[in-house]
């Protein structure tokens, strides 16, 4: 059973593996610097479907159902899904793995769901609520600008803190480690956040709105498992950006934590900020699945990494919310991955 370690923290002393991830990514997503570590890249940002929440919808299935197939599984397999998105209702997921048939449980954290939907499907492994459960979530640019901002025919001036939405999906497949001791990848702990709001209304401006909740949620695990950042390879947020990031590293310098020599921010990986125009950086469900789907775990296979400490961080707003006036709430949830 998962060990309360501290207020915030579960330690995982099974060390859940994982047995599989994948990564789907869209035209520009592909033509970053990470493009040759993604399992598929599209040209065409509609997929071949007919609308781009149905494109959003296809690029989870490809995910989830290419994880399967690198790790010699099938659907009937896996006990449990869970899977989220930005769309109302998170619909990209329900349409898009509705044809798996495996048992599925929704998620909602805004573009933390990567790193949601991977602490509970850990925790679900870790108390034998699962033997294989799988962790999804996606995210597409065109299909967010119309349900946050405005559709793209509008042609609206972006601001320079604003983020470009990854059109991308990733997926994690976890199962016991007893009946996998060949995995080289496990999880050791997850730290879920609290709310954090601190007034920021400008939905143009999600790194600054994300920071105080990505900051609080590292402070809780660093105070829960008595570590320091110097213990880890990499503290991976995302997606805060190039704002957002600076603004982290702030905070927490403040409080006597210096994170500057190991961290990275999802949201400046995905994209090159010179040559691809996307303002301060990437962000969305999808962008922090395709980078850990894709080069993270790759690197951690490999050997180049061993402690990862994941941060997904989400900004719970709505278009309602947004257009009453409110501002925007935030949470950040945190994953450690080690590699043996």
């Amino acid at each position: 059973m998962p060990q309360k370690k501290g207020k915030y923290t579960f330690e995982l002393t099974t060390t859940p593996a994982v047995l599989g991830y994948a990564a789907v990514v869209g035209k520009k997503e592909g033509e970053g610097p990470y493009g040759k570590y993604y399992d598929q890249c599209h040209n065409d940002t509609t997929l071949g479907e007919s609308s781009w929440e149905k494109a959003e919808s296809r690029m989870q299935n490809e995910a989830v159902n290419i994880a399967l197939r690198k790790s010699n599984l099938k659907n009937t397999d896996i006990d449990c899904i869970f899977a989220g998105d930005l769309l109302n209702q998170c619909i990209s997921s329900t349409f898009g793995l509705k044809s798996l048939d495996i048992p599925f449980l929704g998620q909602f954290g805004a573009c933390s769901t990567m790193a949601q939907t991977l602490g509970i499907a850990s925790l679900f492994v870790e108390s034998g609520a699962a033997g294989r459960a799988a962790a999804v979530t996606s995210s597409h640019f065109c299909s967010a600008e119309r349900q946050y901002r405005f559709p793209l025919e509008y042609g609206g001036q972006r601001t320079p803190t604003a983020q470009w939405t990854a059109t991308a999906a990733g997926c994690v497949l976890l199962g016991k480690r007893q009946d996998n001791p060949g995995a080289k990848i496990g999880l050791k702990a997850v730290t879920f956040g609290r709310i954090a709001d601190f007034g920021i209304k400008d939905a143009n401006n999600m790194g600054a709105a994300m920071a105080p909740a990505a900051a609080q949620t590292l402070m809780d695990f660093f105070k829960d498992s008595e570590s320091s950042p110097q213990e880890f390879d990499l503290i991976l947020t995302g997606d805060l950006g190039f704002i957002g990031s600076e603004l982290l590293e702030e905070i927490l310098g403040k409080e006597g934590i210096d994170i500057k020599p190991v961290h990275n921010d999802c949201g400046m990986m995905i994209y090159d900020r010179e040559k691809q125009d996307v303002h301060a950086g990437g962000s969305g469900c999808g962008c922090s699945a395709a980078i850990l789907c894709s080069a993270i775990l790759q690197q951690m296979e490999q050997g180049q990494l061993h402690n990862v400490l994941f941060v997904g961080t989400g900004a719970l707003m709505s278009p309602t919310s947004s257009q009453q006036g409110e501002s925007i709430p935030s949470v950040a949830h945190l994953v450690y991955l080690t590699a043996t």
